[in-house]
This record gives structure tokens, C-alpha cells and sequence, in this order.
């Protein structure tokens, strides 16, 4: 699947996240392009399995275990047939044996758990010896490539701080950081690869501040993204509809103007200026 189909379905998939479609087409684009591995597959963090469903529809079929903090999440994710089994646990007491699986997929997932050391441990105790592991996660430059705060009187430092608690982010490791993460750990870093570029950084702001953004201030900067979207009734509605593809390809024309999803699907970039990092290896 080209980013630009990837950036259609998700749309289609996420029918209030128009930020969050853009930015998953960016990054599973990214996942495909470096390639998932074969063999049984823990999917760390793996929501309501949505995503994974529109990943394994452009890397063909895995066998999969899912696990995820949320019971709701993980009741809806237990739908897909993908899943042999889906558990509600944390990421650093998984309840499986000692190197179960072939791979360990954790998209977008990492940087919410404040614990990471303690789930990289864990990552590498349910690998098997030679398994592989792909994490991808916002990094240091995130911060750099936003363009900041619209309204007045608001400082870069106030705005990032409001930023990070919404996305509920505790961690921006760079690439020595996660060299020395997976190796205190039993993993080799085998690539660490940049994806996510300051434009499309921005064109990601943008479509957050007047959705995500708009609602987290209206409810007061209380509630996580997921808790307004269940209140609404859009989680709901997200697992059980989809948009028209007609609609959703019009959607992304627009949504990409200016700033196409497909403008660096010919490599990686600079892992010190990108925005977000696919972070892969093998336990040794």
C-alpha cells in the first residue's frame, strides 16, 4: 500500500482523527518499508486493533498476541481474527512465557508508558534468542519541529507542556538513548531510522489544534484524548463504521495539500532532525 492508500483507509478507519490518520499513514508507511517480521508476533499496546488490521493488510497475514492496559481496547481488538489471544496487562508484566514470540511490534506506544525501562526488560524476556522487535516513537526533535503556540501570551514552554499531557508523552529518547535502553536489556539495536519530517510535523499540529486540541480544552484539560471520544460516542462509532472511500479520498487530498504523506517514501531521514524514529533490533 502506498502512503497515499494508507492515508485513505485510515481516514476511513478513524472518522474524528483526521491528525491521527495523517500521522499513522505517515508511520505505517514507515513499518512497511523496513518490513515485519514472520513467525508469532506480540502486538505491545495493541488498542483496538484497527491499525494493526490496516498493517497486516499491506504486510500480509501474521499470527498475533495482543496486549493492552485498557479492557475496552482490548475487548474490541479481541474481534479481529488475527489475534489468538488478547490480553489486559501492562507493558512490563506480560503474561506469557519467556521467549514465546518470533517479533515484538509497539507502535506508537512506548513513549505513554512511564515505566519504559521495566517494558523494554520485558520485551526482551518474552523474545526469543535471534527474535526481532520494531518500536516506533515520537523523538527529541518533535518538540523543535512544532510550530508552537497561536495564541497570544502563551509561551513555547506552556504550550509543549499542555501538548505532552494531552498525548500523554513521557519520553523523546534519541538514538544513543535506545542503544543503551536495549543493551543494558539483552537487545542489539539493529536500525534506527527517522521518519516524519518538520512539514508534516506541522501539518500534523495543525489538523491536532483544531480537533484534539479544541476538545481537550473544552473539557476542561482533564480527560485523555480516548475518555472525550468514548463521552462523544466516537470510539463507538469508529469500531463499528467506516467513511465511503470516495469520501475518504477526498478528505485526504485535502488534508495532504501542500504537504503530501508520500514526499518521503523513497528513504529515511536523518534520525536527529525527524520527528519520529523506528527504533529495531534482535535479542541476542
Amino acid at each position: 500500500m502506498t502512503p497515499v492508500e494508507l492515508l485513505t483507509t485510515f481516514i476511513a478507519a478513524y472518522l474524528a482523527q483526521p491528525s491521527t490518520a495523517y500521522w499513522r499513514a505517515i508511520e505505517i508507511a514507515a513499518t512497511l518499508r523496513y518490513g515485519l517480521p514472520d513467525g508469532l508476533g506480540l502486538d505491545l499496546g495493541c488498542g483496538d486493533g484497527i491499525l494493526t488490521d490496516i498493517l497486516l493488510s499491506g504486510s500480509g497475514a501474521r499470527r498475533l498476541v495482543g496486549v493492552d492496559l485498557d479492557p475496552l481496547e482490548a475487548e474490541a481488538a479481541a474481534k479481529f481474527s488475527f489475534y489468538e489471544r488478547v490480553h489486559v496487562a501492562p507493558g512490563n508484566a506480560i503474561p506469557e512465557p519467556d521467549g514465546a514470540f518470533d517479533f515484538v511490534l509497539a507502535n506508537s506506544v512506548l513513549e505513554h508508558i512511564p515505566d519504559l525501562d521495566g517494558t523494554i526488560a520485558e520485551v526482551s524476556r518474552v523474545l526469543r534468542s535471534g527474535g526481532k522487535f520494531i518500536f516506533t516513537v515520537p523523538a527529541p526533535a518533535f518538540h523543535d519541529n512544532l510550530r508552537g503556540p497561536v495564541a497570544p501570551g502563551v509561551s513555547r514552554k506552556a504550550y509543549l507542556e499542555t501538548l505532552d499531557r494531552r498525548l500523554a508523552h513521557f519520553h523523546y529518547l534519541s538514538a544513543p538513548r535506545w542503544a543503551e535502553m536495549t543493551e543494558r536489556n539483552g537487545l542489539s539495536l539493529d536500525a534506527c531510522l527517522g521518519y516524519l519530517d518538520r512539514r508534516e510535523t506541522r501539518r500534523w499540529e495543525t489538523l491536532s489544534r483544531v480537533t484534539g486540541g479544541l476538545l481537550y480544552l473544552a473539557f476542561g484539560e482533564t480527560k485523555r484524548p480516548i475518555e472525550i471520544q468514548r463521552s462523544l460516542g466516537m470510539r463507538h462509532l469508529q469500531n463499528r463504521a467506516r467513511l465511503p472511500r470516495p469520501v475518504a479520498l477526498a478528505m485526504s487530498k485535502v488534508i495532504e495539500f501542500g504537504a503530501s504523506v508520500d514526499r518521503n517514501r523513497g528513504g529515511w531521514l536523518d534520525a536527529n532532525s525527524s520527528s519520529c524514529l523506528l527504533v529495531a533490533g534482535t535479542k541476542k
